[in-house]
């Protein structure tokens, strides 16, 4: 069965919907690429599912240590090369509790950085990701 369905709106946009829930959302192409910039753009999406990805595994991990991060969340940061145009760094700065043991902490940080997404990302995209733990 397919994931998703991707409709071309015409105007460098797109509708993504997940065809299991229903849910859409539209893409833009960016400003520096001819777009109007008004939604994530294709690569953003990427960028940013590198970070729901994280999320996502750490709170299944924390849910099976006990632990609450829930209100935790990540800024990110992408950047761009050009020759050939692609993302060149995916920057992460992840706000987490700060009521998380130092063990449970190097557990969920190696949860974070394994996930499935920065498996899949090319070796070549830098990925820093920064866990700052006291930010609430």
């Amino acid at each position: 069965m397919s994931t998703s369905k991707v409709t071309y709106l015409g105007d460098l946009r797109t509708q993504c919907e997940h065809l299991r829930s229903g849910n859409t959302y539209i893409t833009d192409a960016p400003l520096d690429n001819n777009g109007k910039g008004e939604a994530f753009s294709p690569t953003d999406t990427v960028a940013t599912g590198l970070a729901n990805c994280m999320l996502t595994v750490m709170g299944i991990k924390a849910r099976d240590l006990g632990v609450v991060i829930d209100g935790s969340s990540a800024l990110v940061t992408k950047i761009m090369a050009a020759n050939p145009r692609r993302i060149s760094e995916i920057e992460i700065e992840m706000s987490l509790p700060s009521h998380v043991s130092e063990k449970n902490k190097k557990i969920l940080e190696n949860t974070g950085n394994t996930c499935p997404v920065h498996y899949s990302l090319h070796p070549d995209i830098q990925k820093r990701v920064h866990y700052l733990w006291d930010s609430f």
